[in-house]
């Protein structure tokens, strides 16, 4: 199949009741704009909220995310619909090594991270996926998702107590526009509290635009180059796993609403944003994951067109070219932040817990009550480990806690007798879909 063009699905105008359109064709350009345009919303809140919690330039972000998408589309060959977005699960670990050293030691980390994720979809690519759901069964992978999540919650608090008001009222409009809203709408409800928060934050004096009004129109982003800090590693390696399970759980879902068999194309997924995160990273932009809301989009819609990730990704990389953009979007003060990421940081936690309802983990099982347990207890408390300068902290320690635990009581099992097969334990990675943003 060619990288270019697509073929036009019928009349390029209309999609039959029952029918999508393929990602190998399109739509009129018209509507695949507006398409595009579509999943620019979608994605557009999640992806500027990470440099914001992170201290990462916004408008870096949003060039190497368009990037990142193109890198994406060429590598998979334009069979895979996605947008690169920002990735949550790089947000404590960043915090945590902004904090003890440097924003540039933060993205030696994440540049790592990233090779190695690439490498991983080199291996993927040549020996398939089943090992992945021997080493981490849904239990292990949902106390891993979820932990990430629940280590964030002090930090969402840090900006809540800013400004408690703005926060409550930002937090309220993402409720209500979740309960409110179906469709696109319902798809951006983190968007539209954050720009209700905004308002409210502009009312009570809390915004600072000096800043916005003294950038230029039009001007490259800001560029930063990462640097290396051993010690700092161990806090990001834990992320791979979610990296895996999100790229997993995004190639199952586009398989199953388009009725193909895509698992071949995990080895390239898994290299595509592997190879989007450490060009990212050498630039000092956020690291990418595929995203979720753009999904939601394409379920919504039934154009699984690749042709409308082109698009997306242009738009992305032309706003990123208007440093006022980015200035605007920094203004957003604390408050607000505070607000939006005590439903973002909940809800990256509760997509770890759903990866055990969907694949039915037997929690009457000691050996799943205390992999989860002891990993989330390890987790929510950030217990802090260094020795010889190197700092593991809750997200490191309470990774190695649910691998070890599980194997471990496994293999006793085994062993002895005691361990019997649960319903959950054999299935495939569950869909990692984050919403918001991961």
């Amino acid at each position: 199949m060619p990288t270019l063009p697509w073929t036009l699905h019928g009349n390029g105008r209309t999609v039959a009741p029952g029918a999508i359109v393929a990602p190998e064709e399109r739509l009129a350009w018209p509507i695949t704009i507006g398409i595009g345009a579509q999943h620019v919303v979608a994605m557009f809140g999640a992806t500027f909220l990470v440099p914001l919690l992170t201290g990462f330039p916004p408008s870096t972000t949003l060039l190497f995310s368009g990037i990142g998408t193109i890198l994406f589309l060429l590598i998979t060959r334009n069979r895979v619909p996605s947008y690169l977005g920002s990735s949550f699960a790089f947000i404590a670990p960043i915090t945590a090594s902004t904090q003890a050293d440097s924003p540039e030691a933060a993205l030696g980390g994440v540049l790592v991270i990233g090779v190695l994720l690439a490498l991983l979809g080199l291996l993927v690519q040549a020996i398939g996926t089943r090992w992945i759901s021997a080493l981490m069964p849904p239990v292990v992978m949902g106390s891993i998702v979820a932990l990430i999540g629940f280590n964030l919650a002090p930090t969402a608090y840090e900006n809540f107590k800013v400004s408690p008001v703005t926060a409550t009222i930002t937090l309220a409009a993402v409720v209500l526009c979740t309960a409110l809203f179906r469709g696109i709408l319902g798809r951006v409800s983190v968007l539209l509290g954050v720009i209700v928060g905004y308002i409210v934050a502009c009312l009570r004096g809390e915004i600072d635009f000096g800043p916005f009004h003294e950038a230029a129109w039009i001007g490259l982003p800001h560029f930063t180059h990462p640097t290396f800090e051993v010690s700092l590693l161990p806090m990001f390696l834990p992320v791979i796993l979610v990296l895996l399970a999100e790229n997993v759980g995004h190639v199952s879902s586009v398989g199953l609403m388009t009725g193909r068999d895509l698992d071949h194309m995990v080895g390239r997924t898994l290299f595509s944003d592997g190879l989007a995160t450490t060009v990212s990273a050498l630039f000092g932009g956020s690291p990418t994951t595929t995203y979720g809301e753009n999904i939601g989009v394409m379920s919504a819609t039934r154009v699984y067109s690749t042709a409308a990730y082109w698009v997306a990704g242009i738009v992305a990389i032309c706003l990123s070219l208007s440093p006022k953009i980015g200035a605007l979007i920094n203004t957003i003060p604390a408050g607000v932040l505070g607000g939006v990421t005590f439903v973002l940081y909940g809800l990256i936690g509760i997509v770890g817990v759903r990866m055990w309802v969907d694949n039915k983990v037997d929690f009457s099982r000691p050996k799943n009550q205390i992999t989860a347990g002891v990993a989330l207890v390890v987790g929510i408390a950030n217990v802090t480990w260094v020795f010889d300068g190197i700092t593991l902290t809750g997200i490191a320690l309470g990774t190695v806690a649910a691998l070890v635990i599980y194997h471990l009581m496994s293999g006793i099992g085994a062993l002895t007798g005691t361990d019997e097969p649960a319903v959950g334990d054999a299935n495939a990675v569950a869909e990692a879909e984050l919403p918001a943003g991961r």
